[in-house]
Protein backbone atom coordinates (compact mmCIF):
# COMPACT_ATOMS: atom_id res chain seq x y z
CA UNK A 1 0.00 0.00 0.00
CA UNK A 2 1.91 3.38 -1.29
CA UNK A 3 2.01 5.79 1.93
CA UNK A 4 -0.25 8.89 1.65
CA UNK A 5 0.86 12.65 2.68
CA UNK A 6 -1.25 14.76 3.75
CA UNK A 7 -1.23 18.62 4.11
CA UNK A 8 0.17 18.63 8.13
CA UNK A 9 2.72 16.28 7.02
CA UNK A 10 4.22 18.51 4.64
CA UNK A 11 3.49 21.93 6.99
CA UNK A 12 5.08 19.54 10.17
CA UNK A 13 8.52 18.73 7.12
CA UNK A 14 8.58 22.87 6.50
CA UNK A 15 8.63 23.67 10.29
CA UNK A 16 11.22 21.31 11.42
CA UNK A 17 13.34 22.72 8.56
CA UNK A 18 12.97 26.23 8.97
CA UNK A 19 13.66 26.30 12.63
CA UNK A 20 16.36 23.54 12.81
CA UNK A 21 15.06 21.40 15.71
CA UNK A 22 12.46 19.70 16.76
CA UNK A 23 11.73 22.08 20.18
CA UNK A 24 11.27 24.85 17.85
CA UNK A 25 8.84 23.19 15.37
CA UNK A 26 6.98 22.08 18.28
CA UNK A 27 7.01 25.62 20.60
CA UNK A 28 5.84 27.67 16.95
CA UNK A 29 2.87 24.93 17.04
CA UNK A 30 2.48 25.30 20.42
CA UNK A 31 2.91 21.81 21.62
CA UNK A 32 5.92 19.70 23.52
CA UNK A 33 8.94 18.47 21.77
CA UNK A 34 7.39 15.11 22.04
CA UNK A 35 4.43 15.71 19.68
CA UNK A 36 7.00 16.60 17.10
CA UNK A 37 9.05 13.52 17.20
CA UNK A 38 6.27 11.25 17.11
CA UNK A 39 4.85 12.48 13.99
CA UNK A 40 8.36 12.87 12.19
CA UNK A 41 8.89 9.17 13.59
CA UNK A 42 5.57 7.89 12.05
CA UNK A 43 6.24 9.79 9.05
CA UNK A 44 9.55 8.03 8.52
CA UNK A 45 8.25 4.78 8.81
CA UNK A 46 5.51 5.53 6.96
CA UNK A 47 7.67 6.34 4.07
CA UNK A 48 10.15 4.44 4.94
CA UNK A 49 12.77 7.20 4.64
CA UNK A 50 14.56 9.10 6.58
CA UNK A 51 13.98 12.84 6.85
CA UNK A 52 16.34 14.09 8.79
CA UNK A 53 19.52 13.97 10.34
CA UNK A 54 19.51 14.94 14.02
CA UNK A 55 23.07 16.32 15.48
CA UNK A 56 24.02 17.66 18.94
CA UNK A 57 22.67 20.87 17.74
CA UNK A 58 20.35 21.03 14.98
CA UNK A 59 18.51 18.97 13.00
CA UNK A 60 18.80 19.11 9.24
CA UNK A 61 17.08 17.61 6.02
CA UNK A 62 18.87 14.51 4.71
CA UNK A 63 18.86 14.66 0.59
CA UNK A 64 15.52 13.00 0.33
CA UNK A 65 14.20 15.32 3.35
CA UNK A 66 15.36 18.40 1.52
CA UNK A 67 14.14 17.22 -2.01
CA UNK A 68 10.65 16.40 -0.13
CA UNK A 69 10.40 19.61 1.58
CA UNK A 70 11.01 21.65 -1.64
CA UNK A 71 7.80 20.02 -2.99
CA UNK A 72 6.25 20.56 -0.17
CA UNK A 73 6.74 24.04 -0.06
CA UNK A 74 5.76 24.55 -3.73
CA UNK A 75 2.53 22.10 -2.88
CA UNK A 76 1.74 24.46 0.02
CA UNK A 77 2.13 27.95 -1.73
CA UNK A 78 -0.50 26.38 -4.27
CA UNK A 79 -2.89 25.43 -1.64
CA UNK A 80 -2.63 28.59 -0.50
CA UNK A 81 -3.23 30.70 -3.68
CA UNK A 82 -6.03 28.34 -4.61
CA UNK A 83 -7.38 29.58 -0.65
CA UNK A 84 -6.59 33.18 -1.44
CA UNK A 85 -8.30 33.28 -4.72
CA UNK A 86 -11.38 31.64 -3.58
CA UNK A 87 -12.05 34.08 -0.40
CA UNK A 88 -11.29 36.72 -3.36
CA UNK A 89 -14.26 35.76 -5.52
CA UNK A 90 -16.30 36.59 -2.02
CA UNK A 91 -15.70 40.05 -1.07
CA UNK A 92 -14.57 43.09 -2.12
CA UNK A 93 -11.42 43.67 -3.72
CA UNK A 94 -9.20 45.51 -1.25
CA UNK A 95 -5.59 46.61 -1.70
CA UNK A 96 -3.67 48.70 -4.49
CA UNK A 97 -3.17 48.89 -7.85
CA UNK A 98 0.04 50.85 -9.46
CA UNK A 99 -0.29 52.06 -12.99
CA UNK A 100 1.92 53.52 -15.84
CA UNK A 101 0.28 55.55 -18.85
CA UNK A 102 1.46 58.15 -20.92
CA UNK A 103 0.37 61.80 -20.11
CA UNK A 104 -2.31 62.65 -23.37
CA UNK A 105 -4.00 59.47 -23.08
CA UNK A 106 -3.33 59.43 -19.02
CA UNK A 107 -5.27 62.57 -18.38
CA UNK A 108 -7.92 62.93 -21.00
CA UNK A 109 -9.52 58.95 -20.83
CA UNK A 110 -7.68 56.74 -18.86
CA UNK A 111 -8.21 59.03 -15.06
CA UNK A 112 -11.98 59.34 -15.71
CA UNK A 113 -12.39 55.65 -15.98
CA UNK A 114 -9.99 55.03 -12.80
CA UNK A 115 -12.44 57.33 -11.48
CA UNK A 116 -15.38 55.52 -11.62
CA UNK A 117 -13.79 51.70 -11.37
CA UNK A 118 -12.44 53.17 -7.77
CA UNK A 119 -16.16 54.54 -7.15
CA UNK A 120 -17.08 51.11 -8.25
CA UNK A 121 -14.80 49.45 -5.81
CA UNK A 122 -14.24 51.88 -2.74
CA UNK A 123 -11.62 49.50 -1.13
CA UNK A 124 -9.16 49.66 -3.64
CA UNK A 125 -6.68 52.11 -3.70
CA UNK A 126 -5.14 53.52 -7.30
CA UNK A 127 -2.30 55.38 -7.87
CA UNK A 128 -1.68 56.29 -11.91
CA UNK A 129 2.14 57.91 -12.79
CA UNK A 130 1.80 59.53 -16.13
CA UNK A 131 5.01 58.89 -18.26
CA UNK A 132 6.64 59.60 -21.91
CA UNK A 133 8.94 56.77 -21.21
CA UNK A 134 7.56 52.88 -20.33
CA UNK A 135 9.23 52.63 -17.04
CA UNK A 136 10.60 48.81 -15.94
CA UNK A 137 7.18 47.53 -15.31
CA UNK A 138 8.40 44.90 -12.73
CA UNK A 139 11.66 46.48 -11.11
CA UNK A 140 9.47 49.92 -10.38
CA UNK A 141 6.29 47.96 -8.83
CA UNK A 142 3.65 48.75 -11.24
CA UNK A 143 1.03 46.45 -11.40
CA UNK A 144 1.03 47.41 -15.41
CA UNK A 145 0.66 49.84 -17.81
CA UNK A 146 -2.13 51.52 -20.26
CA UNK A 147 0.21 52.01 -23.53
CA UNK A 148 -0.46 52.61 -27.13
CA UNK A 149 1.53 49.87 -28.73
CA UNK A 150 2.02 46.34 -27.70
CA UNK A 151 5.26 44.86 -27.00
CA UNK A 152 6.65 42.57 -29.91
CA UNK A 153 10.09 40.74 -30.31
CA UNK A 154 12.15 38.94 -27.55
CA UNK A 155 10.96 40.64 -25.24
CA UNK A 156 7.22 40.19 -25.54
CA UNK A 157 7.55 36.59 -23.50
CA UNK A 158 8.24 38.51 -20.15
CA UNK A 159 4.87 40.61 -21.00
CA UNK A 160 1.15 40.15 -20.93
CA UNK A 161 -0.55 42.10 -23.29
CA UNK A 162 -4.16 42.61 -24.34
CA UNK A 163 -5.26 45.38 -26.79
CA UNK A 164 -8.33 47.49 -24.68
CA UNK A 165 -9.22 49.38 -27.99
CA UNK A 166 -8.32 50.25 -31.47
CA UNK A 167 -7.39 53.43 -32.53
CA UNK A 168 -6.04 55.27 -35.21
CA UNK A 169 -3.81 58.31 -35.90
CA UNK A 170 -5.53 60.76 -38.38
CA UNK A 171 -4.48 63.46 -40.50
CA UNK A 172 -5.96 67.13 -39.68
CA UNK A 173 -6.06 70.32 -40.75
CA UNK A 174 -7.65 73.87 -39.34
CA UNK A 175 -9.81 75.15 -41.95
CA UNK A 176 -8.14 78.24 -42.76
CA UNK A 177 -5.01 76.43 -43.15
CA UNK A 178 -7.37 74.24 -46.17
CA UNK A 179 -8.91 77.70 -47.02
CA UNK A 180 -5.52 78.84 -47.78
CA UNK A 181 -3.17 76.11 -48.91
CA UNK A 182 -6.34 73.72 -50.70
CA UNK A 183 -7.46 70.50 -49.76
CA UNK A 184 -5.21 67.60 -50.36
CA UNK A 185 -6.47 64.77 -52.68
CA UNK A 186 -3.77 61.90 -52.51
CA UNK A 187 -1.37 61.49 -50.10
CA UNK A 188 1.55 62.37 -52.57
CA UNK A 189 0.08 65.71 -52.26
CA UNK A 190 1.44 66.25 -48.69
CA UNK A 191 4.75 66.71 -49.90
CA UNK A 192 3.64 70.18 -50.98
CA UNK A 193 1.82 70.86 -47.73
CA UNK A 194 3.66 71.91 -43.96
CA UNK A 195 3.43 69.07 -42.42
CA UNK A 196 4.15 69.31 -38.80
CA UNK A 197 6.18 66.95 -37.71
CA UNK A 198 5.89 65.11 -33.99
CA UNK A 199 9.55 63.59 -33.55
CA UNK A 200 8.28 60.96 -31.11
CA UNK A 201 10.43 58.50 -32.97
CA UNK A 202 13.45 57.37 -35.11
CA UNK A 203 10.79 57.77 -38.53
CA UNK A 204 9.19 61.05 -37.75
CA UNK A 205 9.40 62.10 -40.59
CA UNK A 206 7.72 58.99 -42.63
CA UNK A 207 4.17 58.78 -42.56
CA UNK A 208 3.01 54.87 -43.15
CA UNK A 209 -0.19 55.90 -44.24
CA UNK A 210 -2.88 52.95 -44.71
CA UNK A 211 -5.88 53.33 -47.30
CA UNK A 212 -8.90 52.31 -45.33
CA UNK A 213 -10.85 50.60 -48.63
CA UNK A 214 -8.47 48.08 -49.43
CA UNK A 215 -5.60 48.11 -46.61
CA UNK A 216 -3.20 48.71 -48.83
CA UNK A 217 -0.12 51.06 -47.24
CA UNK A 218 1.79 54.13 -48.52
CA UNK A 219 4.72 56.02 -47.39
CA UNK A 220 5.16 59.55 -47.58
CA UNK A 221 8.19 61.38 -46.20
CA UNK A 222 6.95 64.90 -45.17
CA UNK A 223 8.36 67.97 -43.85
CA UNK A 224 7.68 71.07 -42.69
CA UNK A 225 8.91 74.50 -41.07
CA UNK A 226 7.69 72.91 -37.73
CA UNK A 227 8.52 70.41 -35.54
CA UNK A 228 8.66 69.39 -31.88
CA UNK A 229 9.30 66.14 -29.63
CA UNK A 230 5.86 67.13 -27.93
CA UNK A 231 2.66 66.56 -29.64
CA UNK A 232 0.46 68.35 -27.59
CA UNK A 233 2.14 71.28 -29.18
CA UNK A 234 2.31 70.17 -32.84
CA UNK A 235 -1.86 69.79 -32.24
CA UNK A 236 -1.26 73.61 -30.72
CA UNK A 237 -0.05 74.55 -34.21
CA UNK A 238 -2.26 72.86 -36.27
CA UNK A 239 -5.46 74.51 -34.57
CA UNK A 240 -4.00 77.89 -34.98
CA UNK A 241 -3.51 76.93 -39.16
CA UNK A 242 0.08 76.01 -39.14
CA UNK A 243 -0.36 72.72 -40.88
CA UNK A 244 -1.24 69.15 -41.66
CA UNK A 245 -0.61 67.18 -38.42
CA UNK A 246 -0.63 63.29 -37.85
CA UNK A 247 -2.82 62.63 -34.71
CA UNK A 248 -4.30 60.06 -32.64
CA UNK A 249 -8.11 60.12 -32.75
CA UNK A 250 -8.29 59.93 -29.49
CA UNK A 251 -6.68 63.18 -29.18
CA UNK A 252 -8.31 65.53 -31.38
CA UNK A 253 -12.14 63.69 -31.26
CA UNK A 254 -13.38 66.85 -29.62
CA UNK A 255 -11.71 68.90 -32.16
CA UNK A 256 -13.34 67.32 -35.06
CA UNK A 257 -16.53 67.37 -33.57
CA UNK A 258 -16.35 71.09 -33.11
CA UNK A 259 -15.25 71.95 -36.60
CA UNK A 260 -11.89 73.16 -34.93
CA UNK A 261 -9.85 70.75 -37.23
CA UNK A 262 -10.84 69.09 -40.58
CA UNK A 263 -9.91 65.26 -41.01
CA UNK A 264 -7.84 65.57 -44.42
CA UNK A 265 -7.40 62.36 -46.51
CA UNK A 266 -10.07 60.91 -45.13
CA UNK A 267 -10.20 57.38 -46.16
CA UNK A 268 -6.01 56.88 -44.65
CA UNK A 269 -5.03 56.52 -41.37
CA UNK A 270 -2.06 55.19 -39.71
CA UNK A 271 -2.90 52.51 -37.37
CA UNK A 272 -0.30 51.52 -34.95
CA UNK A 273 -1.67 53.06 -32.08
CA UNK A 274 -4.07 51.38 -30.47
CA UNK A 275 -4.68 50.87 -26.66
CA UNK A 276 -3.16 48.11 -24.91
CA UNK A 277 -2.87 46.37 -20.98
CA UNK A 278 0.50 45.84 -20.94
CA UNK A 279 1.61 43.99 -17.53
CA UNK A 280 4.93 41.70 -16.58
CA UNK A 281 3.99 38.22 -16.80
CA UNK A 282 2.98 36.23 -13.81
CA UNK A 283 1.64 32.92 -13.66
CA UNK A 284 -1.42 34.46 -11.44
CA UNK A 285 -3.09 37.61 -11.49
CA UNK A 286 -5.02 39.29 -8.45
CA UNK A 287 -8.53 39.77 -9.23
CA UNK A 288 -8.03 43.22 -8.60
CA UNK A 289 -5.87 43.53 -11.58
CA UNK A 290 -8.54 41.21 -13.67
CA UNK A 291 -11.41 43.35 -12.81
CA UNK A 292 -9.85 46.56 -13.90
CA UNK A 293 -8.66 45.19 -17.36
CA UNK A 294 -11.67 44.09 -17.47
CA UNK A 295 -13.43 46.84 -16.62
CA UNK A 296 -11.42 49.04 -18.94
CA UNK A 297 -11.71 46.65 -22.01
CA UNK A 298 -15.37 47.24 -21.55
CA UNK A 299 -14.83 51.17 -20.98
CA UNK A 300 -12.95 51.32 -24.41
CA UNK A 301 -14.38 48.39 -26.31
CA UNK A 302 -16.51 50.94 -28.20
CA UNK A 303 -13.68 53.38 -28.58
CA UNK A 304 -15.87 56.69 -27.26
CA UNK A 305 -13.29 59.07 -29.34
CA UNK A 306 -15.05 57.83 -32.88
CA UNK A 307 -18.21 58.41 -30.90
CA UNK A 308 -16.98 61.83 -30.46
CA UNK A 309 -15.36 62.71 -33.35
CA UNK A 310 -18.72 61.67 -35.16
CA UNK A 311 -17.37 58.24 -36.69
CA UNK A 312 -18.93 55.06 -36.70
CA UNK A 313 -16.83 52.72 -34.46
CA UNK A 314 -15.40 50.17 -36.00
CA UNK A 315 -16.95 46.51 -36.49
CA UNK A 316 -14.93 44.63 -33.24
CA UNK A 317 -12.34 42.38 -34.16
CA UNK A 318 -11.53 38.71 -33.01
CA UNK A 319 -11.15 38.40 -29.39
CA UNK A 320 -7.83 39.55 -28.32
CA UNK A 321 -5.87 37.16 -26.63
CA UNK A 322 -4.79 37.89 -22.86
Amino acid sequence: MQARLDRPDLELLLAIRQHGSLAGAAAAAGVVPSVITRRLAALEARLGLKLFQRTTRRVVPTADGEALCDRAAGLLGGFEAVEAELQERHREPVGGIRLAATFGFGRMWLGPALADFQQKHPHLELQLQLTEQLPDLAVEGYDGAVWLWSVRGQRATEWTSRRLARNQRVLAAAPEYLRARGVPSSPQDLAAHECLVARENEQFDVWRLQRERDRSEVRVRVGGRLSSNSGELVRDWCLGGRGVMLRSLWDIAGDLARGDLVRVLPGYAMVDADVHWLAPHSPTTPRRIRLLVDFLAERFRAEPWRLRAGATPAPPGPRPRR
